[in-house]
């Protein structure tokens, strides 16, 4: 769709689970339009986090796309629970939870865990789909899957009985109020549930770094950047070019099939959208520093 029809040079930096390759295009990156990069949450929780590897500062980028998907918890059976409105029956139950990393996407679940004062027993080193498989083996108790592969691998478990889906992570709107998920509207979310739990509405530096990991994680987990000096005109070319794209049948037929109900962002809603995936309250960072620590020994 860009002017022109440019040949586009795909490049894969590995290293540092991304943050090599934001690190390149930080340093290497001239505002003429001619290098993008492309992130993902990989990218956002590091800077997050403050890595001592990260040389890049999202403030000097500017965002021309945001992609959002969705996240769904679910038990198994076996827990002894028929719907998410019996979760107090698992208050106190040990569960083990197939996991990538405490750093990675599965922060979020993790994090949601704590809160809700569920007990749960990560293992690490696993993919999501080792862990789904480990679910299904009955060898994992609990699991998440990103809205794709819950529809597709985890909803045909849903049917026969074998798992019970719990809750949504949630989206947050431009207020950063927690909403439900579009592709599950009638599924509970994070917040909701933690209602239930505990008989208030979630609150506390711990809740707003849920929100912030979550929007970096999910609500904005795809972007695509230039640098922030670019001319205006280059930027309304990529601009318009994306607009074009997101109103292309094709295009919209394999984003619902690939990541679900989820609209993707160009201009201000992209802003709105970055800026609370690349920002945590102080207190907030603070608080998840230290649980990092003190739970699962990461060194910061």
């Amino acid at each position: 769709e860009l002017p022109g029809k440019p040949t586009i040079i795909i490049r894969n930096v590995p290293g540092g689970g991304s943050i090599t390759g934001a690190n390149m295009f930080a340093q290497r990156a001239k505002p003429d339009g001619l290098m993008l990069l492309g992130t993902s949450a990989s990218t956002q929780f590091p800077y997050l986090l403050d890595d001592p590897r990260v040389k890049y500062d999202y403030k000097d980028w500017l965002p021309i796309l945001a992609s959002p998907t969705g996240g769904v918890v679910y038990v198994s059976s076996a827990a002894g629970i028929k719907n998410v409105k019996e979760i107090q029956k698992l208050q106190g139950q040990p569960m083990k939870f197939g996991s990538q990393g405490a750093i990675s996407l599965d922060l979020i679940p993790l994090l949601a865990f704590e809160l809700l004062g569920m007990k749960v027993e990560p293992v690490f080193g696993m993919s999501r789909g080792q862990a789904r498989l480990a679910f299904e083996r009955g060898e994992a108790g609990i699991d998440f899957q990103t809205t794709p592969a819950y529809v597709k691998q985890v909803t045909p478990l849903v049917e026969q009985g074998k798992a019970v889906p719990l809750f949504s992570f949630g989206i947050l709107d431009d207020s950063g109020q927690l909403q439900r998920d579009p592709t599950f509207p009638d599924m509970v979310h994070f917040g909701e549930v933690y209602e239930m739990v505990h008989g208030k509405k979630p609150s506390g530096p711990a809740f707003e770094a849920y929100k912030s990991f979550l929007q970096a994680g999910f609500g904005a987990q795809k972007a695509i950047f230039l640098p922030k000096e670019t001319p205006k005109d280059i930027v309304d070319a990529y601009t318009q070019a994306i607009e074009r794209l997101l109103q292309n049948a094709e295009f919209r037929k394999t984003v619902d099939e690939e990541l679900g109900d989820y609209a993707q962002y160009t201009g201000e809603r992209t802003m709105t959208l970055v800026k609370q995936a690349t920002t945590a309250d102080p207190e907030a960072k603070a608080w998840i520093k230290d649980w990092l620590t003190k739970t699962f020994n990461v060194k910061l």
